[in-house]
């Protein structure tokens, strides 16, 4: 109609365009800014359409694990059975684990380095994770073979694993050839693997590249015991892209004790969960009110900066520390 704007006002772009532009701010903003604009912002925010791809893993590196918790439990409520991406750090208590789980249903990309997980909660998992396709446990270092082999077991599907390791962590283990023996035998169809630092032989390795012929990349970056001839290498495997074991890499470089990928907390930004102190919204909106009020999750959020970090703050650009 004459007169009448060619663009549509930004309260009108239907919550799936509106998931899809807010995956581009940061985690603060979509939280904490993005629900104060409008009711119809805030509906997108607490529906599935920003939730569907989950990456909060370098927040979770700086944050309390009873924040962890609750932050996991909210996202993956709000994604309603639509996740498809979840990427976190330091996971500590079981139940979020068997949270994951009950909605993994379209979930293809699990990353969970750093995680404190057992063999036997992943073996009771492992069923439910039938769609990963990529699959990150590095630093994981309460889990093993019996790990693993659930998951080849269950994850048909699986092309990438990534089961890097630091240093420390394997230093005094004698032998890790039962991990990997435990993916040679049960994943076949992987075409990425990453086992950096890991205590394993020269055998194990070739029972892997035998096993696994699709691979296109392995990572044996400080995996010392391991010997592989380039001739060999180049008239068996001309498609296989080796990392390692001798490669001079971060770990290499540094000390170990000073390369850890654990940081004081006090350096960095960090959340804390407060009531009460997000200012009034309208008392008609229902669907707001279930935001932070459900059981068992947030009731309101705040960012706040700690002392001494006002250079961070300025690198994110966001406002200085009150």
């Amino acid at each position: 109609m004459e007169g009448e704007s060619e663009f549509r006002h930004w309260d009108e772009l239907i919550p799936d365009a509106l998931g899809l532009i807010f995956r581009n701010l940061s985690l603060q903003e979509v939280l904490t800014v993005i629900p104060g604009v409008c009711k119809s912002w805030r509906r997108a925010v607490i529906g599935p359409y920003c939730w569907q791809e989950i990456d909060i893993e370098e927040w979770s590196n700086r944050c309390q694990p009873d924040h962890l918790d609750r932050m996991v439990e909210m996202l993956i409520t709000r994604s309603s059975g639509s996740l498809r991406k979840l990427c976190v750090s330091g996971l500590h208590n079981d139940m979020m684990f068997s949270l994951i789980a009950e909605n993994a249903g379209s979930l293809q990309t699990l990353r969970l380095p750093r995680s404190e997980m057992s063999d036997s909660i992943v073996a009771q998992i492992a069923g439910r994770l039938s769609a990963v396709t990529f699959l990150d446990l590095s630093y994981c270092s309460k889990i093993g073979a019996p790990a693993l082999e659930a998951i080849g077991k269950h994850c048909k599907l699986l092309v990438v694993l990534c089961r890097n390791m630091h240093p420390l962590d394997t230093a005094d283990k004698l032998s890790q050839d039962d991990e990997a023996n435990a993916i040679a035998s049960t994943m076949p169809k992987l075409k990425r693997l990453e086992m950096a630092y890991h205590v394993i032989s020269t055998e194990i390795v070739l029972k892997i590249l035998s096993s696994c012929a699709l691979l296109e990349f392995l990572d044996l970056r400080g995996c010392w015991d391991v010997k592989l001839d380039d001739k060999f290498m180049k008239g068996n495997f001309p498609n296989l892209k080796v990392l390692g074991p001798f490669v001079m890499d971060y770990y290499e470089i540094n000390d170990w004790d000073d390369c850890s990928d654990y940081s004081d907390g006090s350096e960095y930004l960090a959340w804390e969960f407060l009531a009460g102190e997000m200012g009034d919204y309208d008392d008609d909106d229902e669907i707001y009110e279930g935001m932070w009020d459900d059981e068992g999750r947030l009731e309101e959020l705040e960012l706040r900066f700690y002392d001494g970090i006002e250079e961070d703050a300025g690198i994110y650009g966001w406002p200085p520390s009150p």
